[in-house]
């Protein structure tokens, strides 16, 4: 569940540091303004989009999904939880131009906040390094670019462990 915790607090987090950066949406067709596309913020999903048509009828997004999971805990060390987490940004724009630097504006804008704040939900530190790319195929008027993050994770305590322990303690104390 702690996985579904790191989407909702990642979702939140970026939806405030991208609210004020109004981005182009595709126009609609039959709209009360041909070929002029609206602005609003970046929509931010988790794990997948709403259908197959809103890959590029709901642009802009932003979609946050988990990749992989590592869970060790080895005798005689502490336990570790990660979790690898993709950010894709998707942006339209009829001009190429405007559209490449929209995806590196949303990009950039959630990479050094996450990177300055070093955590989200009180629970999760991000660890490094944090890769980016911008895809650089010729996807016209769609523009896309992702973040690779890796989350550091509660640790999951191995209950056998504390049973084994509150056995020993009994049978010590009646000794």
């Amino acid at each position: 569940m702690t996985e579904i915790v790191l989407l909702d607090a990642l979702q939140a987090f970026i939806k405030e540091q991208t609210k004020n950066i109004m981005l182009s949406t595709r126009p609609e067709k039959g709209g009360t303004v041909k070929g002029t596309p609206g602005k609003r913020a970046a929509e931010v999903h988790k794990m997948r989009l709403p259908d197959k048509n809103a890959e590029t009828k709901r642009i802009p997004y932003v979609l946050l999904q988990v990749i992989t999971g590592v869970h060790e805990q080895n005798p005689g060390y502490n336990p570790e939880h990660t979790c690898k987490v993709r950010i894709i940004i998707a942006t339209y724009s009829e001009d190429g131009g405007e559209g490449a630097n929209d995806v590196l504006n949303v990009l950039t804008r959630i990479r050094v906040a996450l990177l300055k704040a070093g955590e989200v939900g009180e629970q999760f530190l991000l660890r490094s390094p944090v890769e980016y790319i911008i895809y650089p195929e010729d996807t016209n008027p769609y523009y896309f670019g992702e973040i690779m993050s890796v989350w550091e994770m509660p640790h999951i305590k191995r209950e056998i462990n504390a049973l084994l322990f509150d056995e020993i303690t009994t049978e010590t104390e009646v000794m």
